[in-house]
């Protein structure tokens, strides 16, 4: 419901139009009348509230009055209501301004309508705007074992995107498996011919399918930052392994233990936590080097590599 292209109603679509464009503009107030204009006539349309919020919370920023900020979560709060999925974002724009769980703000359905929009231009924008080095420096990492394997027998990808790490690990796999939640990500990474097989759905749900003691190499390049809570995906990895396999993960992290939501609503780890999820997954981690995976704003991103390793 919460990303159709029509309300049903075409002056509201129109209205809806209009505030789009004002918003783009600059124009924080006129974007707020015509998405309240829109709202008048299609009042179950949860992207005219969801706009309405994002103009109401400019406004906000601007003025810094109390006022646009409770009308800004309001707006929000009801395009969650009307799209309880949240494939808009609504929660994580409520996180942002203190009115919700910010370890519950990124939901899949809204990781997936991301992404689903912004695949056509995905590799142009990561690596050409945002510097993107994540599969280069997971590699780097790799390599610096002095006991890792040249060629893998089975790899899984998780959260494979248009196929980036399964370029950058051409032949050195045997059998190479990846997951998305993007049916338009995996449309591109199927083109790229080298995925023995694509899942369509969450990570940790696609390898609890996997069978145990499969994989020789894990690796999960710039998707962790839309999971609060590195303990599950760590213990369905551990699961997967082989004896002795390896699993090479990249993370945003910060100077704190725990998990925050960043500025940039990604989530950014903490070595504490990490290194906690590697235990609780009975996992040894073999390295954990520091590492900007990508750019936000023209500044690097701190980060880390872990290249874990199950034990023998």
């Amino acid at each position: 419901m919460s990303r159709q292209r029509s309300s049903g109603d075409l002056l509201a679509d129109r209205r809806f139009a209009y505030a789009q464009a004002c918003l783009a503009e600059g124009d924080a107030q006129g974007a707020a009348e015509m998405a309240e204009q829109a709202i008048e006539r299609a009042p179950r349309y949860a992207p005219a509230w969801f706009l309405l919020g994002r103009a109401r919370e400019a406004l906000s920023l601007g003025s810094g009055t109390p006022e646009e900020g409770e009308a800004a979560r309001t707006a929000y709060a009801t395009a969650l209501d009307i799209d309880p999925d949240d494939a808009l974002g609504a929660r994580l724009h409520l996180a942002e301004l203190g009115a919700g769980d910010a370890l519950a703000a990124i939901t899949p359905s809204y990781v997936r309508a991301l992404f689903d929009g912004y695949a056509a231009r995905f590799e142009r924008h990561l690596v050409g705007d945002l510097r993107y080095r994540g599969p280069e420096l997971i590699l780097q990492a790799l390599d610096a074992l002095p006991d890792a394997p040249g060629r893998f027998e089975t790899a899984l990808d998780l959260g494979c995107g248009t196929g980036l790490m399964g370029r950058a690990l051409a032949g050195r796999v045997g059998t190479l498996a990846g997951v998305d939640l993007s049916p338009e990500m995996l449309a591109l990474a199927r083109r790229s011919g080298l995925y023995a097989r694509l899942y369509e759905g969450e990570l940790t749900a696609f390898l609890a399918d996997e069978p145990p003691e499969s994989a020789s190499l894990v690796i999960a390049a710039d998707v962790l930052i839309y999971l609060p809570d590195l303990v599950p995906v760590f213990a369905a990895i551990g699961r997967v392994l082989r004896p002795g396999a390896l699993a090479v993960v990249s993370v945003q992290s910060h100077d704190g233990d725990g998990v925050v939501l960043g500025a940039d609503g990604r989530y950014a780890h903490g070595d504490a936590h990490l290194r906690a999820a590697v235990r609780d997954a009975a996992l040894d981690l073999a390295a954990l080097p520091h590492a900007a995976v990508r750019q936000q704003r023209g500044q690097d991103v701190p980060g880390r590599i872990a290249v874990l390793r199950k034990p023998r």
